[in-house]
């Protein structure tokens, strides 16, 4: 069971579309913070990510994710820097946000919720993020160098955010238990 699930044991359309809205609002909003860490400086773009995946559950989060990555293929400006477009060197990262949503929320519909247990998933779907996003960066300017600029400067920043993610969601499993207790 998810947070929302907890909250919403039986959500209307409407009230999904609008999560799925909020859930949209939140990346788009995260993009656009930058926090100064070594050895780049690190968006809580991902972070935001795995929270709506765990907080909405496999289904509802990688569709969340989609619309907003179909939100900046729109035109909105939407992606990091209050970027729009497809078709950049970030499209593959762009569109792995899709599995990383649903891998987060596929463990939480398993009903994972210690923070070694979400952060280890955390990390998974950070590693599968790379898939698509190396792949695609690496066609443009070659695998080696997309490696190196493409992933191996944010593998810390990664590790912070999935300790965060499982923080977070730990912490609003908490505050559930104890406002019904």
């Amino acid at each position: 069971m998810t947070l929302t699930r907890a909250l919403v044991p039986a959500p209307t359309l409407a009230q999904k579309a609008a999560l799925v809205l909020a859930g949209t609002a939140l990346i788009a909003i995260s993009a656009q913070i930058s926090v100064p860490f070594f050895p780049v400086p690190m968006t809580l773009q991902t972070l935001a990510v795995l929270l709506v995946g765990f907080a909405l559950g496999a289904r509802l989060g990688a569709l969340t994710v989609a619309a907003y990555v179909a939100e900046g293929a729109m035109g909105l400006p939407v992606f990091s820097g209050f970027k729009a477009g497809l078709g950049g060197p970030t499209t593959g990262f762009l569109l792995g946000f899709v599995a990383m949503a649903f891998i987060a929320g596929w463990a939480a519909d398993r009903g994972v919720r210690s923070v070694p247990g979400l952060a280890l998933v955390a990390l998974a779907a950070s590693a599968v993020l790379y898939l698509p996003g190396v792949a695609w960066l690496g066609a443009a300017i070659g695998f080696e160098k997309a490696i190196a600029v493409g992933m191996m400067p944010f593998l810390l920043g990664d590790v912070v955010k999935a300790v965060l993610a499982a923080l977070i969601v730990t912490g609003g499993w908490s505050l559930l238990g104890r406002k019904r207790g």
